[in-house]
């Protein structure tokens, strides 16, 4: 269901194992409760959340004060963050910036407009993957439902095995996982990265040698050059 990769006073980072909700549904065992039993706390406070079909980084708050900082620095796009994904088919571009309000569509879905009053915004670089598919490093820049999922599908490259936006794919997953994340807390400044590549439970697409290979060059993905983009 997830690892503990790092422990801190406040706070807690976990690897959460793809198909696994944040929240009680479906029957689902609550994840909170869960890595509390291991980490020994009585309360754990969510402070950003992932997809179910989403593996990787997930940051908790081990008290109440640090929940409404680390919060606060999501909110205010303090925190870069950063996703691998693998795509289904050859994108429209290769490398850029996917941006636009995000509305409701059919079912659980949603879809990217073209209009910019309060718009999803994702920069990604791209890579060779497996025949027919491509490799994604996403770096979002607001916190929408499905934002990278949903910007994916909008330039011709649905995430591979997933559920919604790609349901005719089937792969042993839905290929998303929270790869990195950077921030300052108490003026210190975090760098968490979770390579998904050897770990079977989080999918056999990510060993490939292309894709290994091309995963290697983004180890440090908040070193890359990517372009500046106003808040």
């Amino acid at each position: 269901m997830f690892d503990i990769l790092f422990t801190h006073s406040d706070f807690i980072v976990i690897n959460k194992h793809p198909n696994v909700s944040v929240h009680k549904d479906d029957g689902d065992t609550m994840l909170l409760q869960e890595v509390g039993k291991v980490s020994g706390d009585s309360q754990l406070y969510l402070v950003h959340r992932l997809d179910k079909m989403t593996s990787g980084i997930l940051l908790l708050a081990r008290n109440a004060q640090a929940a409404s900082e680390l919060s606060q620095a999501f909110a205010h796009r303090d925190v870069e963050k950063f996703y691998l994904a693998l795509g289904s088919k050859k994108p429209k571009k290769k490398q850029g910036l996917i941006s636009g309000d995000m509305e409701r569509s059919r079912r659980a879905s949603w879809k990217l407009l073209a209009t910019q009053q309060n718009p999803a915004v994702t920069q990604f670089f791209s890579a060779a993957a497996e025949p027919g598919e491509r490799l994604f490093l996403c770096k979002p820049h607001t916190g929408k439902t499905h934002q990278i999922r949903v910007a994916l599908k909008s330039i011709g490259s649905a995430i591979v095995g997933d559920p919604i936006y790609n349901a005719s794919d089937e792969a042993d997953r839905g290929y998303l996982h929270a790869f990195a994340l950077k921030f300052i807390y108490a003026g210190e400044t975090f760098q968490f990265l979770c390579d998904p590549r050897k770990k079977e439970y989080l999918g056999q697409k990510w060993n490939s040698e292309v894709v290994s290979q091309n995963i290697e060059l983004w180890l440090q993905p908040w070193s890359l050059n990517w372009p500046t983009v106003k808040k």
